[in-house]
């Protein structure tokens, strides 16, 4: 499953469900495994190469759960509406989240943060939505609100 289309939904509401992503995996780990050379490195003996070690752990840990979207407490969906959040995770936990003000939008990521009823910052990298759906989360991240434009409008 290489990316997963919106839930037929209104054009006010957005449902999403996300597929994992392999090259963010690979980059997180790739981060902690040369953040792990720089430890043993720089600490000699046993202790930089169990803090190395450490390192690379905590890598595969963080692909496992933020990438891969395989831990019980990974994000796997988003529910849009209005400008309400409605977070579902891997485990079947779903809950309403209130977003705190700071947010990153970018071409190939949304990164929001959620205030309550947890502290806790969500990242959806462009892989993990179709298209369509990621350019609408895009314009909700920015603007608290999905476009008003049915998508079948805009390309005529």
């Amino acid at each position: 499953m290489s990316r997963s289309a919106a839930l037929p939904v209104g054009a006010r509401r957005l449902a999403v469900e996300l597929a994992p992503s392999v090259p963010l995996a690979v980059a997180i780990v790739t981060g902690h495994l040369a953040a792990a050379l720089c430890v043993a490195a720089v600490l000699p003996g046993a202790a930089g190469l169990a803090a190395a070690a450490a390192a690379a752990i905590c890598g595969v840990a963080a692909a496992w759960r933020g990438a891969l979207l395989r831990a019980s407490s990974s994000l796997r969906g988003l529910e849009l509406d209005g400008e309400k959040l409605e977070v579902r995770l891997r485990g079947g936990a779903a809950f309403a989240a209130e977003l705190a003000e700071r947010r990153y939008v970018g071409r190939y990521m949304v990164v929001l943060r959620l205030r309550r009823p947890v502290r806790r910052s969500l990242l959806v990298t462009r892989d993990m939505l179709d298209e369509e759906s990621f350019r609408r989360l895009r314009i909700w991240a920015l603007w608290g609100r999905l476009p008003a434009v049915a998508t079948k409008q805009l390309a005529a």
